[in-house]
């Protein structure tokens, strides 16, 4: 290890708290009755529901969501037996990641025992207290015995993460490795260095997918697993001998169309690369150093496709592609033990997504974007935040139909759905929202939205995603030309024509229509004819706007490239403000981790007048309520209820009589310092009489300025960059503009609030 990173890493686990987890409670404790609910005497009613049904356990307790990652140092990482205390800085590195990708909590537990059979009576003995148990870094053959009795003792999911996760993780690679190369499994020659306990479990379950006995040659330190051979053998690597004279790993490499290395590094020379067969597919899996460089491979052939366990090269096979969502599922189900069919599911779900298109947040964090799948990507990346809606639903199902599944789910549709709030934190809120679109599709209602970048990398990416949820009839602006080479590019599966419609800006037969159409509404703004044609072309929101106008498009996205003013004049020019509304307005909404809150306006009114920000907050209130929100609105200055001299309290006073007076029903107040906004108590502390009960969900500022300020930083400091919108208010069509700064999951998101505005849209609403 490079001394550098040495000290980087030490100081990482000392540094603030030492080490990588901490317990934290699920409930209040802040007064008296949380005291009393959380322990004695309340405490006691949930132990006796436990008691009078032990699947109670799961509903009041956290064990459903309890996993215990359990060592005893033997075989840690590559430095070996370095005992159980040793052992724990790794196991809080696996508790970090069980939290991190699948929102698993988990208890380290090192054992200071290495008789396996000791071992089994310690763990078992734990049943009581976890969900299910991963154990982790137990030598071999010892691993195969105490996972083995630990299965028939025990009445949960026991799974040795270092046989099961690394063999599906592997069993995924090879799979999709097979493809590349163009191969059948049942003709494949495959040679393996390495016979512990991962490599065996590789094979157990390659074979299990097809891969012939017969075809598999396996070497380890000792040369050659052959018939008769009685150095370093036992029963689970003695299936695996073969009837031959080879020795060395030299003397069967030759004509393999497949190398499997969970050994040591180097031990795969250029030499016998040379030797295997064409296209040959190499994984070389031992960390830090893998069996053979994947530039020393290429140097002597071109046509390799490889793999290692490392991150600096492509296509790395890391456990925690599976081991998270492999729990995540069995937890979800209530299974009692994990199945060879589960871990297929499992296997399945990992090789097709790598099929798909890489997910934006891959591509950020690699630098990936322009890879698909193929001899560079054959294997998702470990940050692919689709893994969890994949796998654990797979699992889960598969549990469910081998019958050890305690608590089925019934419906696997809305458990994905569940388990996208790891994937997005705006998964919950949005959850009613995308609900209701697929709904408005399902019965042919209004879904065509027209998304006027179509060219930009996000808009085609959010696309693909729409096509795959259902959640509208896409249509692009764009070049068709420009479009199929940037689909092809980012590994997208979009159909042009067939799963979206696409209007070329360079010539399309409604243009003639659209152009004149825009001439006559403008030409008395000092539009020409040929201005109008120019213009037509050239402005893809125009475009767009004129879809919507002529009712060629329900709803439309635009924004993602441009300043937002430059948008909102097309929009005003062609589709204008709904009847009875003033003004246009912009909210966004924050998903902070104790409080969604709204801000407006953050984009439109340099410095509205009083009544235009009561129009726009009425306007904000409205769309809250199509949120199934209840606005609580504050009026925010830097005056707090008239204790200062300023032109924003004049004009937050006025605009609040104007709210009471046009609607009553609104709980508004102000004006108000911004902590008085979100602190009752310090709120009723100055203003006791306050109409504002709790905290407001809805704050207006006094200028764009202030609104924007305050949306930006509340949104990088302490949302995450968590947010939904803008949401366009004011205008006469299911229109929204976004900002340079959208994520795809922003884009789809605004997408899915535009399909039910689109079937909700009755001029004011």
């Amino acid at each position: 290890m490079d001394e550098n990173f040495r000290k980087s890493a030490l100081l990482y686990h000392e540094q603030g708290r030492p080490g990588k987890i901490s317990i934290a409670p699920t409930k209040t404790l802040s007064n008296q009755r949380d005291l009393a609910l959380a322990y004695s005497p309340g405490v006691a009613a949930a132990c006796e529901e436990i008691v009078t049904d032990p699947v109670n356990a799961v509903r009041y307790t956290a064990r459903g969501n309890l996993v215990g990652v359990i060592t005893n140092g033997t075989a840690v990482l590559g430095l070996g037996n370095i005992g159980a205390l040793a052992s724990k800085p790794v196991m809080e590195g696996k508790a970090v990641l069980f939290k991190k990708f699948a929102g698993i909590d988990v208890f380290d537990i090192e054992i200071n025992e290495q008789d396996p059979q000791k071992l089994v009576e310690i763990i078992a003995g734990l049943e009581p207290t976890f969900g299910g148990i991963n154990l982790e870094d137990i030598k071999a053959p010892e691993c195969f015995m105490v996972e083995r009795e630990l299965r028939k003792r025990m009445n949960i999911p026991v799974f040795h993460d270092d046989q099961h996760g690394t063999a599906i993780c592997v069993t995924a690679a090879f799979i999709n490795g097979l493809k590349v190369v163009d191969k059948q499994i049942e003709k494949v020659k495959v040679v393996v260095s390495g016979a512990g306990a991962a490599a065996l479990a590789c094979l157990d379950l390659m074979v299990d997918m097809g891969l012939p006995l017969k075809n598999i040659w396996v070497t380890d330190i000792e040369g050659v697993v052959y018939e008769g051979r009685q150095t370093l053998m036992d029963p689970d690597k003695a299936r695996y001998a073969q009837k031959t004279d080879a020795r060395k790993l030299a003397d069967v490499i030759g004509d393999a169309d497949v190398f499997l290395g969970l050994s040591a590094g180097g031990v795969l020379k250029p030499d016998m690369v040379a030797r295997m067969a064409v296209r040959p597919l190499i994984l070389a899996l031992a960390n830090p150093n893998p069996e053979i460089l994947p530039a020393d491979a290429h140097a002597v052939r071109d046509d390799v496709v490889m793999s290692t366990g490392r991150s600096d090269y492509p296509n790395q096979v890391n456990n925690v592609l599976c081991f998270p969502y492999i729990f995540r599922g069995a937890l979800d189900v209530g299974a009692t033990t994990i199945t060879r069919g589960m871990e297929k599911a499992a296997v399945h779900a990992i090789a097709r997504l790598a099929q798909e298109e890489q997910s934006e947040v891959v591509q950020a964090a690699y630098g990936t974007g322009d890879v698909s799948f193929g001899p560079q990507y054959f294997i998702p990346k470990p940050f692919d935040p689709r893994l969890i809606t994949r796998i654990a639903p797979a699992v889960a199902k598969a549990a469910m139909e081998e019958g050890v599944a305690l608590r089925p789910i019934q419906d696997l549709d809305s458990y994905v759905e569940q388990l996208e709030q790891f994937v997005y934190q705006s998964g919950a809120f949005m959850k009613p929202v995308f609900s209701a679109a697929k709904g408005f599709v399902k019965a042919g209602g209004k879904a065509r939205i027209v998304f006027t970048e179509g060219e930009d990398e996000r808009v085609l990416r959010a696309v693909q995603v729409v096509v795959d949820e259902k959640l509208a009839k896409p249509i692009l602006v764009g070049r068709p030309t420009v479009l199929a080479d940037r689909i092809e590019k980012h590994g997208l599966r979009i159909k042009l024509g067939e799963d979206v419609e696409v209007v070329n800006p360079d010539w399309d037969d409604r243009f003639h229509r659209y152009w004149t159409t825009y001439w006559e509404l403008m030409c008395r703004r000092g539009v020409t004819k040929e201005m109008a044609r120019v213009e037509m072309r050239r402005r893809l929101t125009l475009i767009g706007a004129m879809m919507v106008h002529l009712g060629d498009a329900d709803g439309m996205i635009c924004g993602t490239v441009g300043g937002f003013s430059d948008h909102l004049r097309y929009v005003d020019q062609m589709i204008g403000l709904a009847p009875g509304e003033t003004t246009y307005g912009a909210m966004n909404i924050l998903l902070l981790p104790n409080h969604t809150l709204a801000v407006v306006d953050t984009h439109v009114n340099e410095n509205p007048t009083a009544e235009q920000i009561a129009a726009f907050t009425m306007a904000a209130a409205r769309q809250m309520q199509r949120l199934n929100l209840v606005p609580k609105v504050a009026l925010l200055s830097r005056s707090n209820f008239g204790s200062g001299s300023s032109a924003s309290g004049d004009k937050m006073r006025e605009a609040l009589s104007l709210i009471r007076e046009r609607a009553p029903e609104i709980e508004v107040d102000g004006e108000m310092h911004g902590d008085c906004a979100l602190d009752e108590t310090l709120r009723l502390k100055i203003l006791p009489t306050s109409t504002l009960k709790g905290s407001a969900n809805l704050v207006v500022c006094p200028n764009v300025d202030a609104g924007n300020i305050a949306y930006n930083l509340l949104k990088t400091a302490a949302g995450g960059n968590v947010a939904v919108g803008p949401f366009l208010l004011g205008v006469n069509a299911p229109v929204h503009i976004l900002t340079s700064s959208a994520t795809v999951r922003r884009i789809v998101n605004m997408t899915a609030v535009t399909v039910v505005h689109a079937n909700h849209h009755t001029g004011r609403d």
